[in-house]
């Protein structure tokens, strides 16, 4: 598989003027998320920056249809979690079949293409609020209202930023071609298998502090592929060290003034807009520069707050995230070769 990482001719070529635009529209989308979440003194700050992100970065031109996914998505994702993480939250072996269920329409939505957002944003955010509803100390109505009113905000966002920069010229329709019923399957099944052992391991081994880490082993699972997964793994880990290079040096150049909005926003907007300008390029929904936006805006949303050594959670990151990435593989690969056995569920002809 031929890698973006050494194109020249993509890195050389100049930026596009609706490509520009695309790039100025994450950059001040997830910093002003950030800074609004940090002046309100909102809880979960990881929402309220990677959303925007997630939203603008997958979908060039903000639409109707791209805000009704992602808002009913963080919908179901409250009612799910307030119903059934408040009942068997606490009991990860009730929980686990419950979960495999609730990855599984949302993989089968993936699949079909026409609610990708819908799957992909619902699959981060229900794995991640299903995992901290199952620790006590946890406001199960906090959790749900902050994705939920992270939601709305992106929106918000989106629409605002796609007003302020709008394109330029006419985008082209992108065009995807119809999945054999057999192949949805087999996409269906691997995602939701390999979301649930990822969700039981969190549990397990209680591993509350790796939200990162929890977050990578889906974004792997986003190609719906073996194939793909690998080749998004390697990106993955590319974006991972180049979003925690960029945060350990910013915590250097803010040494003990991370509290200071004034200096961390811009730093923020910075990081975004060079990450964006490689995620645009290489024209990839799952390429280095999404790897190290969404990097960046975790550890600048969690981490990046008084009192907290980003140096260290940087570094934690990485190890926890490179390890999530070969976990992840050798499960995908071993559940690909699985589901190929039977006819019903084979991913080729």
């Amino acid at each position: 598989m031929a890698s973006t990482l050494i194109n020249p001719t993509l890195w050389h070529r100049p930026l596009a003027a609706n490509e520009l635009r695309q790039c100025l529209r994450i950059a001040f989308g997830s910093t002003l998320g950030f800074l609004l979440c940090k002046l309100f003194g909102w809880n979960y700050g990881v929402f309220f920056t990677v959303t925007p992100m997630l939203l603008l970065g997958m979908i060039p031109v903000m639409n109707g249809h791209a805000a009704r996914q992602l808002i009913a998505a963080a919908v179901m994702c409250g009612l799910e979690v307030g119903l059934l993480g408040g009942l068997f939250g606490a009991h990860p072996a009730l929980m686990t079949p419950v979960a495999f269920l609730l990855f599984v329409y949302r993989f089968a939505a993936m699949s079909r293409g026409s609610l990708f957002l819908f799957g992909a944003n619902g699959v981060l955010s229900l794995s991640i609020m299903l995992h901290f509803a199952s620790y006590p100390d946890t406001d199960l109505n906090d959790l749900i209202f902050s994705n939920l009113w992270a939601s709305v905000l992106s929106v918000l966002i989106a629409y605002l930023m796609t007003a302020l920069l709008p394109d330029v010229e006419p985008r082209p329709s992108p065009a995807s071609p119809p999945k054999a019923p057999h192949r949805m399957r087999h996409e269906a099944l691997l995602g939701a298998g390999v979301a649930t052992l990822s969700f039981l391991i969190f549990q397990m081994f209680d591993l509350r502090d790796s939200m990162s880490a929890q977050a990578t082993t889906l974004l792997v699972l986003f190609p719906m592929h073996w194939n793909g997964a690998l080749g998004y793994a390697r990106r993955r880990a590319m974006g991972t060290l180049l979003g925690v290079s960029f945060g350990i040096l910013c915590q250097l150049v803010l040494y003990d003034w991370s509290g200071q909005l004034i200096l961390v926003a811009p730093l923020l907007w910075l990081g975004a807009m060079l990450f964006s300008h490689a995620h645009v390029k290489e024209g990839s929904g799952s390429g280095v520069g999404f790897g190290a936006l969404t990097t960046l805006g975790i550890l600048f949303g969690q981490y990046l707050t008084p009192g907290n050594d980003l140096v260290f959670s940087a570094l934690y990151r990485v190890s926890s995230i490179l390890f999530a990435i070969v976990a992840t593989l050798l499960a995908c690969y071993l559940l690909h070769h699985l589901l190929n056995r039977f006819e019903a569920t084979r991913f080729g002809h």
